[in-house]
Protein backbone atom coordinates (compact mmCIF):
# COMPACT_ATOMS: atom_id res chain seq x y z
CA UNK A 1 0.00 0.00 0.00
CA UNK A 2 2.94 2.17 0.62
CA UNK A 3 3.83 2.27 -3.09
CA UNK A 4 0.38 2.43 -4.28
CA UNK A 5 0.89 6.49 -4.73
CA UNK A 6 3.99 5.83 -6.42
CA UNK A 7 2.04 3.80 -8.96
CA UNK A 8 -0.79 6.17 -9.51
CA UNK A 9 1.37 9.33 -9.94
CA UNK A 10 3.51 7.67 -12.43
CA UNK A 11 0.22 6.08 -14.45
CA UNK A 12 -1.06 9.50 -14.10
CA UNK A 13 1.91 11.07 -15.64
CA UNK A 14 1.85 8.72 -18.30
CA UNK A 15 -1.41 8.73 -19.09
CA UNK A 16 -0.96 12.62 -19.50
CA UNK A 17 1.58 12.38 -21.95
CA UNK A 18 -0.56 9.90 -23.98
CA UNK A 19 -3.11 11.76 -24.02
CA UNK A 20 -1.09 15.17 -25.07
CA UNK A 21 0.73 13.14 -28.30
CA UNK A 22 -2.80 11.46 -29.00
CA UNK A 23 -4.33 15.30 -29.48
CA UNK A 24 -1.36 16.50 -31.24
CA UNK A 25 -0.52 13.58 -33.20
CA UNK A 26 -4.14 14.16 -35.02
CA UNK A 27 -3.62 17.53 -35.50
CA UNK A 28 -0.17 16.74 -37.29
CA UNK A 29 -2.57 14.40 -39.45
CA UNK A 30 -4.52 17.49 -40.43
CA UNK A 31 -1.00 19.36 -41.70
CA UNK A 32 0.23 16.10 -43.57
CA UNK A 33 -3.20 16.11 -45.32
CA UNK A 34 -2.79 19.73 -46.11
CA UNK A 35 0.76 19.80 -47.34
CA UNK A 36 -0.47 16.69 -49.84
CA UNK A 37 -2.43 19.68 -51.39
CA UNK A 38 0.36 22.36 -51.83
CA UNK A 39 2.25 22.73 -54.69
CA UNK A 40 6.11 21.48 -55.56
CA UNK A 41 8.32 22.19 -53.73
CA UNK A 42 6.49 23.19 -50.86
CA UNK A 43 4.92 20.28 -50.99
CA UNK A 44 7.85 18.03 -50.71
CA UNK A 45 8.96 20.17 -47.95
CA UNK A 46 6.38 20.33 -45.68
CA UNK A 47 5.22 16.24 -45.86
CA UNK A 48 9.27 15.91 -45.13
CA UNK A 49 8.89 17.66 -42.22
CA UNK A 50 5.52 16.40 -41.09
CA UNK A 51 6.70 12.83 -41.43
CA UNK A 52 9.78 13.56 -39.21
CA UNK A 53 7.54 14.96 -36.77
CA UNK A 54 5.05 12.33 -36.46
CA UNK A 55 7.61 9.84 -36.22
CA UNK A 56 9.07 11.25 -33.29
CA UNK A 57 5.55 12.55 -31.63
CA UNK A 58 4.32 8.71 -32.00
CA UNK A 59 7.48 6.53 -30.97
CA UNK A 60 9.21 8.40 -28.41
CA UNK A 61 6.46 10.03 -26.94
CA UNK A 62 2.83 8.29 -27.60
CA UNK A 63 3.66 4.93 -27.82
CA UNK A 64 5.88 4.59 -24.83
CA UNK A 65 3.37 6.67 -22.80
CA UNK A 66 0.68 4.12 -23.65
CA UNK A 67 2.67 0.97 -22.25
CA UNK A 68 3.85 2.72 -19.64
CA UNK A 69 0.16 3.55 -18.33
CA UNK A 70 -0.82 0.13 -18.81
CA UNK A 71 1.77 -0.88 -16.91
CA UNK A 72 1.49 1.06 -14.14
CA UNK A 73 -2.37 0.66 -14.23
CA UNK A 74 -2.21 -3.47 -14.28
CA UNK A 75 0.23 -3.20 -11.43
CA UNK A 76 -2.33 -1.25 -9.60
CA UNK A 77 -5.30 -3.22 -10.27
CA UNK A 78 -3.91 -6.76 -10.26
CA UNK A 79 -1.01 -6.43 -7.92
CA UNK A 80 -2.40 -4.21 -5.19
CA UNK A 81 -5.12 -4.40 -2.62
CA UNK A 82 -6.60 -1.80 -3.31
CA UNK A 83 -6.83 -2.80 -7.17
CA UNK A 84 -8.95 -5.80 -6.21
CA UNK A 85 -11.69 -3.88 -4.94
CA UNK A 86 -11.48 -1.43 -7.60
CA UNK A 87 -12.01 -4.38 -9.94
CA UNK A 88 -14.92 -5.06 -7.48
CA UNK A 89 -17.15 -1.80 -8.53
CA UNK A 90 -18.86 -1.16 -11.30
CA UNK A 91 -17.79 2.11 -12.33
CA UNK A 92 -14.17 0.31 -12.66
CA UNK A 93 -15.54 -1.78 -15.68
CA UNK A 94 -17.29 1.09 -16.90
CA UNK A 95 -13.96 3.23 -17.04
CA UNK A 96 -12.24 -0.12 -18.35
CA UNK A 97 -14.47 -0.05 -21.34
CA UNK A 98 -13.32 3.09 -22.13
CA UNK A 99 -10.01 2.41 -21.80
CA UNK A 100 -10.98 -0.46 -24.24
CA UNK A 101 -12.18 2.18 -26.83
CA UNK A 102 -9.22 4.38 -26.08
CA UNK A 103 -6.89 1.18 -27.12
CA UNK A 104 -9.16 1.21 -30.54
CA UNK A 105 -8.22 4.80 -30.70
CA UNK A 106 -5.03 4.32 -30.73
CA UNK A 107 -4.58 1.72 -33.07
CA UNK A 108 -6.73 3.31 -35.43
CA UNK A 109 -4.27 6.43 -35.14
CA UNK A 110 -1.49 3.66 -36.04
CA UNK A 111 -3.03 2.96 -39.11
CA UNK A 112 -3.45 6.61 -40.25
CA UNK A 113 0.41 7.08 -38.99
CA UNK A 114 1.83 4.44 -41.15
CA UNK A 115 -0.42 5.64 -44.04
CA UNK A 116 0.91 8.66 -43.97
CA UNK A 117 4.45 7.89 -43.32
CA UNK A 118 3.07 5.87 -46.97
CA UNK A 119 1.86 9.17 -48.82
CA UNK A 120 -0.97 7.23 -48.55
CA UNK A 121 -4.06 9.83 -47.93
CA UNK A 122 -7.23 8.01 -47.13
CA UNK A 123 -9.27 10.70 -44.81
CA UNK A 124 -10.48 14.34 -45.02
CA UNK A 125 -8.95 17.11 -43.07
CA UNK A 126 -12.34 17.51 -41.75
CA UNK A 127 -12.55 13.65 -40.77
CA UNK A 128 -9.13 14.34 -38.97
CA UNK A 129 -10.48 17.31 -37.14
CA UNK A 130 -14.06 14.98 -35.89
CA UNK A 131 -11.48 12.25 -35.40
CA UNK A 132 -9.19 14.50 -32.80
CA UNK A 133 -12.38 15.14 -30.48
CA UNK A 134 -12.47 11.09 -29.74
CA UNK A 135 -9.29 11.22 -27.60
CA UNK A 136 -11.07 14.09 -25.99
CA UNK A 137 -14.78 12.26 -25.28
CA UNK A 138 -12.63 9.47 -23.97
CA UNK A 139 -10.52 11.81 -21.56
CA UNK A 140 -13.69 13.65 -20.42
CA UNK A 141 -15.09 10.35 -20.08
CA UNK A 142 -12.82 8.41 -17.69
CA UNK A 143 -11.90 11.29 -15.52
CA UNK A 144 -15.80 12.05 -14.60
CA UNK A 145 -16.21 7.87 -13.85
CA UNK A 146 -12.94 8.26 -11.68
CA UNK A 147 -14.21 11.11 -10.09
CA UNK A 148 -17.66 10.72 -9.31
CA UNK A 149 -17.45 6.78 -9.06
CA UNK A 150 -20.98 6.22 -7.86
CA UNK A 151 -23.33 4.62 -10.56
CA UNK A 152 -25.90 7.28 -9.96
CA UNK A 153 -23.61 9.82 -10.91
CA UNK A 154 -21.79 8.28 -13.51
CA UNK A 155 -25.07 8.17 -15.35
CA UNK A 156 -25.46 11.77 -15.29
CA UNK A 157 -21.88 11.84 -16.81
CA UNK A 158 -22.25 9.89 -19.72
CA UNK A 159 -25.48 11.85 -20.59
CA UNK A 160 -22.99 14.60 -20.31
CA UNK A 161 -20.88 12.93 -22.35
CA UNK A 162 -22.73 12.76 -25.34
CA UNK A 163 -24.43 16.25 -24.52
CA UNK A 164 -20.69 17.18 -24.74
CA UNK A 165 -20.03 15.29 -28.20
CA UNK A 166 -23.24 16.94 -29.95
CA UNK A 167 -21.95 20.22 -28.93
CA UNK A 168 -18.64 19.24 -30.57
CA UNK A 169 -20.16 18.08 -33.57
CA UNK A 170 -22.63 21.27 -33.72
CA UNK A 171 -19.06 23.25 -33.07
CA UNK A 172 -17.08 21.81 -35.68
CA UNK A 173 -20.22 22.37 -38.78
CA UNK A 174 -20.10 26.00 -37.64
CA UNK A 175 -15.81 26.63 -37.21
CA UNK A 176 -16.29 24.91 -40.83
CA UNK A 177 -19.10 27.13 -41.90
CA UNK A 178 -16.95 29.87 -40.49
CA UNK A 179 -13.90 28.53 -42.58
CA UNK A 180 -15.53 28.20 -46.01
CA UNK A 181 -16.84 31.57 -45.54
CA UNK A 182 -13.61 33.28 -44.86
CA UNK A 183 -11.95 31.33 -47.86
CA UNK A 184 -14.91 32.44 -50.23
Amino acid sequence: MEYYNYLKSLHLIFVITWFAGLFYIVRLFVYQIEAAQKSSPEKEILQKQYKIMTYRLWYIITWPSAVLASIFAFWMLFFTDLGAAWLKMPWMHVKLGFVFVLYLYHGKCHQIFKQLQNNEIKHTTNFMRLWNEGATIILFSVVFLVVLKNAFNWIYGVVGIISFSVLIMLGFKFYKKIREKNQS
